[in-house]
């Protein structure tokens, strides 16, 4: 199969027809075989009854169904265990990504020899003050953090080889991170696209101003993961010998003082270098126990499902 279209969704009912149409003609206008993945993130109108009828007339429309809303990354997670295609297309559901990219996505993909491609919507037809200026600041602060040159990492429009979904791990709201992840993992052949962006024609945005404090956060969490995620105690016991230190000289300091220098001045307690050793010499011991614990967990780890799937269609 040459395409897998996966296309995670919530309360998307009036687009997906004319989204599917649009899909199936280009992909008859260019003869690839393709299935094409609509993950219902728990969905309250009537998105699942029109993916079943859209499966029901085409036989390469597939559809999972999630029991509640999970979020975008478990239902990326979820249709990427599914797709069979040697390139995996991904999208958002409101129609603001084109599918007429997808042929030029397909080709840097299998002829240019790229990992993963990443859409750049340059020009966007979003809020300039609630949308556009929280992105620039977010992917700038993105490239910064991860090494990786690209100019919007939240774009829903990307292509990837079949190899690099399959050995990802999409969680929390690492969807953001997608090429960051793909990086960490060894899929050094990251490019990006420019790509048309289209204004929302149905219904409204499911993302509001939060999502980037969330992908701050996130930000940091991945950059943490990436740095430090299989050796917690390389961190945290770095800290803990450096606070260990800092406590230990104003402690030897403190003794030699009293002991020799001034042995008739203020009593130890009584002087301000005294907690300054207690407190780092106690926090030093955080860091190292924090160390350990992150080592323990890190082995004992075990996978269990981050999502629940009420039903499917031909999967």
């Amino acid at each position: 199969m040459n395409i897998s279209v996966v296309i995670p969704l919530l309360n998307e009912e009036e687009s997906l027809k004319e989204l599917h149409d649009w899909i199936a003609k280009v992909m008859q206008s260019n003869h690839f075989s393709y299935e094409i993945i609509f993950i219902d993130d728990g969905s309250t109108d009537g998105s699942w009854n029109r993916i079943k009828t859209l499966s029901e007339h085409n036989n390469n429309v597939k559809g999972i169904r999630f029991l509640k809303n999970f979020g975008k990354s478990q239902a990326l997670h979820a249709g990427f265990a599914k797709a069979e295609g040697d390139v995996v297309i991904t999208m958002d559901a409101d129609l603001q990504d084109n599918p007429d990219e997808i042929p030029e996505l397909y080709k840097m993909i299998t002829e240019d020899n790229l990992d993963l491609v990443s859409g750049w919507k340059k020009k966007r037809y979003d809020s300039v003050i609630a949308k556009n200026l929280p992105s620039k600041l977010f992917n700038w602060a993105a490239r910064k953090t991860s090494g990786i040159k690209l100019h919007d990492f939240n774009c829903g429009l990307k292509a990837y080889k079949n190899d690099v979904i399959k050995n990802i791990d999409v969680y929390g709201e690492m969807h953001r991170y997608i090429p960051v992840l793909a990086k960490n993992a060894g899929f050094s052949n990251i490019d990006e696209k420019v790509v048309k962006h289209q204004a929302r024609k149905y219904g409204k945005t499911k993302f509001g101003m939060n999502r980037f404090v969330h992908g701050f956060l996130d930000l940091v969490t991945i950059w943490f993961i990436s740095k430090f995620g299989k050796r917690p105690m390389h961190l945290f016991g770095a800290l803990g010998v450096i606070m260990f230190i800092i406590g230990f000289g104003f402690s030897f300091y403190l003794g030699i003082d009293k002991l020799f220098l001034n042995p008739e001045g203020r009593l130890i307690t009584e002087r301000p270098q005294f907690y300054i050793a207690l407190a780092t010499m106690i926090i030093g011991s955080q860091f190292f126990i924090a160390g350990f614990i992150g080592e323990l967990v890190l082995r004992s780890k075990r996978e269990k499902n981050r999502y629940l799937i009420k039903e499917n269609i031909k999967l």
